[in-house]
């Protein structure tokens, strides 16, 4: 038998090469997620700590640390309706070690509300969103004499623009939420914006500020000790674990807000480090502590692919881009 022609050694040399490059270089991300995590990974949260949006992934990173046998870090990121944070996460190496936990504002609403933003917040790569808290209309009890949004109201309605509303910032789903109370009551609110969740309850609890459109996961402790008066619920039904607070839908049928928390990753980085990232938190979603510590901050697990949370984000973005053009919601 002859021996192979050396010309055609290297024609199918030269066919093979570029096949060889290609499955090596798809053959790396993958393997790269294999050894995933292999060091610290820090999740930035946009708020400041104290709130829901800072409390939920940090009982998601201790669970994540034990996981993975590597630590997970929070490092607030404040500013700008949460835009600071998500600019920083949206510029970071995509590689799965640095990520982003956040309610709707820089994912699916500020692109709406702000004339420019330095980062793309459709490129972020959705992983699954951790839980749901129902916004509520909480008072300050020494401040606001109604007990009921019917009351509330209509005190609004004799007073205008005399009550004042304090919100987690522009563009947060607070002040969204209180954007829509006002147009479907036809009543005005003094907006005071804050820089999240913790301070704007502190100003509110002191009595610097009337009422607060907050979702119910630190809120909620106030309320147990008496130092605010929950109203109602903005959760389309009542809520089993609070069956005679009732929902603001009973006064002003159609209003429903709650606020999301979700994590996502820098764009271009691995789908394979997504889907195992994603793999992860939906198991923890599932652990039965971390289920309670979550029924504490009145809080419903979600979970979900990276698909089905991508398809969430688009509903979302549509659903408060609605409510933005409808209520005339400016920054100013």
């Amino acid at each position: 038998m002859k021996p192979k022609s050396p010309v055609v050694s290297r024609r199918h040399f030269s066919w093979t090469l570029p096949a060889l490059l290609l499955f090596s270089s798809a053959a790396i991300p993958i393997a790269k997620a294999q050894d995933y995590p292999a060091r610290t990974v820090k999740i930035i949260v946009p708020f400041p700590a104290g709130g829901t949006a800072d409390v939920m992934p940090r009982i998601l990173a201790n669970w994540l640390s034990q996981k993975w046998g590597q630590s997970v870090i929070i490092e607030n990121r404040t500013g700008a309706g949460g835009n600071v944070g998500a600019e920083v996460a949206a510029k970071a190496d995509p590689d799965g070690y640095t990520l982003l936990a956040s309610p709707p504002p820089p994912l699916v609403i500020n692109q709406n509300l702000y004339p420019h933003l330095d980062f793309d917040p459709t490129q972020f790569l959705p992983i699954t969103v951790i839980g749901r808290v129902p916004n509520a209309l909480v008072v300050n009890p020494n401040r606001v004499a109604a007990t009921t949004v019917k009351d509330f109201i209509a005190y609004a309605q004799a007073n205008p623009g005399k009550l004042t509303d304090a919100t987690q910032g522009n563009g947060t789903t607070s002040h969204l939420t209180s954007e829509l109370f006002q147009m479907m009551a036809k009543v005005k609110l003094q907006n005071v914006p804050y820089r999240g969740s913790a301070p704007a309850l502190n100003d509110l609890v002191a009595g610097s500020v009337d009422c607060m459109f907050d979702n119910l996961g630190v809120s909620m402790q106030l309320i147990n000790a008496g130092k605010l008066r929950l109203l109602a619920v903005a959760a389309p039904q009542r809520m089993a674990s609070l069956p005679n607070v009732p929902t603001i839908a009973e006064t002003l049928p159609g209003l429903a807000a709650v606020t999301w928390y979700a994590l996502v990753a820098p764009p271009k980085t691995p789908a394979a480090i997504v889907d195992k990232i994603s793999a992860a938190v939906n198991e923890a979603l599932r652990d039965a502590e971390v289920r309670k510590r979550l029924a504490d901050l009145s809080a419903e697990p979600v979970g979900g692919t990276p698909q089905a949370t991508t398809a969430y984000f688009h509903d979302e973005a549509d659903r408060w881009k609605n409510v933005i053009v409808s209520a005339h919601v400016t920054l100013d």
